[in-house]
């Protein structure tokens, strides 16, 4: 792989992002607003439960995972169904299989300019908010070297389960309902709707063998310390999880990628 290609391709992403500015403001208060409804959600929560711990998170642990989840949301998110989908409708999508690299690998750095640019304007100022208000309730030490990996290969696992989606719209036209069931299987399963704690202990037994939990709920209880995360076995056990799924994801969608794109149909051609 061309490093230099791909690094170009980042700062383009990068400039592209900025230059729409406009449209990330817009997201952080739309999150700021989301945050606010949350924070009163799980106050109501708590104080009809009539006790300071629910399935082993305190009010804050919840709170602080809550909005950590958010900023790591906006700082994973990929829009590749819908660009995908554009590409197809609009013909442009011969013009990207035509390129000097792999469309996989064009579509992932091509989105790593707006991931740079995500972690540096919403989930470091996030962190280092959530560390003041909290007075340091986030533990720090190597658990940020293994955060740091951990969110890399949720990032792969994310990549993979949007190439997978994003390749049935070279079959079908409609694509906004097949995005709309991805994103609310992903938040809901992956933590970062509900903290997987609060799931029923037989459905937990089963969301924690799904891909979905890599996506946020091992970085954030790799971060937090929480559930076995705070040994060095427990850690490496995560990791390893993450990285299984990431071989097995990014094994499945090349392969319907490259079976499905020899059936490409653009414009009836």
């Amino acid at each position: 792989m061309n490093i230099k290609k791909s690094l170009a391709l980042t700062r383009v992403g990068i400039m592209e992002s900025l230059h729409f500015r406009l449209g990330t403001f817009v997201t952080l208060f739309g999150n700021l607003t989301y945050l606010v409804l949350v924070y009163h959600l799980w106050k109501a929560i708590y104080a009809s439960s009539g006790t300071n711990m629910v399935n082993g998170m305190t009010f804050t642990d919840t709170i602080i995972y809550l909005i950590l989840a958010t900023a790591l949301f906006n700082f994973l998110e990929m829009f590749m169904v819908w660009d995908l989908s554009r590409s197809i409708q609009s013909g442009k999508i011969i013009l990207d299989l035509l390129k000097p690299m792999s469309f996989r690998k064009f579509m992932f750095w091509n989105y790593s300019g707006s991931h740079v640019i995500s972690f540096v304007l919403t989930f470091t100022p996030t962190f280092l908010i959530v560390m003041w208000l909290t007075h340091g309730a986030i533990p720090i030490g190597l658990n940020l070297i293994y955060f740091a990996v951990s969110t890399v290969l949720a990032l792969l696992v994310n990549f993979n389960i949007e190439m997978l989606v994003a390749t049935i719209c070279l079959y079908t036209e409609s694509t906004w309902g097949i995005n709309i069931v991805k994103e609310t299987i992903v938040l809901l399963l992956s933590g970062a709707t509900i903290p997987l704690a609060f799931f029923p202990e037989t459905l937990r037994h089963i969301v924690d063998m799904l891909p979905f939990r890599a996506v946020y709920d091992v970085p954030l209880t790799i971060l937090l310390r929480k559930n076995g995360s705070d040994t060095f076995t427990g850690m490496l056990t995560l990791i390893a999880f993450q990285m299984g799924w990431a071989i097995i994801l990014t094994i499945l969608s090349n392969l319907f990628w490259n079976h499905s794109v020899k059936k490409i149909t653009v414009n009836g051609g």
